[in-house]
């Protein structure tokens, strides 16, 4: 089958970190190729109909992966774990995770809690290291076809359209998110408008938040999508974010804040978004990590200084993945966030679309 597979190299690696953005997109250690569908017993074959591009991939291709992490992933793998399938005629939302049921194995102390996404033994039993889009053995959406197990397979709603479907699996990563900072305070500040931060905004509402929502947009149209999905003031930066309502005080060269937000949903995945939002935080308030900031520098005095709480959310458990899949009937309007819809050998113009890039093979 045809698929974009990803092979890392060094010298690539460190190029594209140092470029960022700027690094060709045709030098990127990623190439269509035609690579086997492999067999498994007890995984069925699901024909791709769309996969998405997600913020990791691209912190992936272009070196801003968090180092720590590499261990629990294995390449040369096909990218895309944001998947909607087909089988035999009905479409279906993939969840991608692989954990110890998957990998042949007795469940570990996570897995009995239902909790899979933490599952200890993600790079043990008859797989290699990774979720489906990170592993060598299994491949992901951005190919033709997947492998995965029944019970990971998730009927579509009728009448939801592709568009809103595929997104599916990133909405469950929000949903689990949102559930970590319950019970909710009167305010929560979004910082980040691309698709993550923008399903934050929605699904807020969608779940009946009736608190204030504030967003940080970097680009004109993401504050028009964040007021359209109920945000009730939006932010051209976080530093107009902080003087709206914290008191900033200077010593030398150095700036502390006083005040703030009681939740920074933190959804650009970056290493500055991270110190921004301790920044926002206010004392005794929460943060929430969506993104995966790498190695970037940051303060961490908030932890202390200002008694700030760090909540992490990586994936989700199956009931919050089906939670997530029955939820969109609730949501119209999310097929929106779509910049482009495009075959796999378009991946360049995939990868520099303004919106959510989704494949279709």
């Amino acid at each position: 089958m045809k698929a974009l597979r990803y092979t890392p190299s060094l010298p690539r690696f460190f190029a594209a970190r140092a470029l960022g953005k700027r690094f060709p997109k045709g030098l990127l250690p990623l190439g269509l190729t035609e690579v086997p569908l492999p067999e498994r017993k007890g995984f069925v074959r699901v024909r791709v109909r769309l996969s998405g591009v997600c913020g990791s991939d691209l912190a992936l291709l272009y070196g801003k992966s968090p180092p720590a992490i590499s261990p629990f992933f294995s390449f040369p793998a096909v990218l895309g774990h944001e998947i909607l399938g087909e089988v035999e005629g009905s479409l279906v939302a993939v969840n991608p995770l692989l954990a110890c049921a998957d990998r042949g194995l007795p469940p570990c102390a996570r897995c009995r809690e239902g909790e899979e996404g933490l599952c200890e033994n993600v790079a043990e039993g008859a797989l290699a290291p990774g979720m489906l889009g990170y592993n060598r053995d299994l491949p992901g959406g951005w190919g033709e076809w997947v492998l995965a197990r029944p019970e990971r397979l998730y009927p579509i709603p009728e009448g939801v359209p592709e568009a809103r479907a595929v997104l599916a699996e990133p909405l469950a990563v929000v949903l689990r998110g949102l559930n970590k900072l319950r019970p909710w305070p009167e305010e929560v500040l979004v910082l980040g408008m691309g698709t993550i931060g923008l399903l934050a905004v929605r699904l807020l509402r969608a779940l009946g938040y009736g608190g204030k929502v504030f967003a940080v947009a970097k680009y004109p149209h993401q504050a028009q999508w964040a007021r359209a999905f109920g945000a009730d003031a939006v932010f051209p930066s976080a530093k107009e974010a902080l003087e709206a309502r914290a008191r900033g005080y200077r010593y030398l060269l150095f700036q502390g804040y006083r005040g703030g937000y009681p939740a920074v949903v933190e959804a650009s995945g970056s290493g500055r978004g991270f110190r921004e939002a301790l920044a926002l935080a206010r004392e005794g308030g929460r943060v929430l990590l969506l993104g995966a900031p790498g190695l970037d520098w940051a303060d961490l005095s908030p932890f202390w200084f200002k008694e700030v709480g760090l909540l992490g959310s990586y994936t989700y458990t199956r009931e919050e993945f089906g939670e997530a899949v029955a939820l969109l009937p609730e949501l119209p309007g999310l097929e929106g966030l779509v910049g482009g819809v495009f075959p796999l050998k378009a991946w360049p113009q995939a990868l520099a679309a303004r919106g959510k890039a989704l494949f279709r093979p």
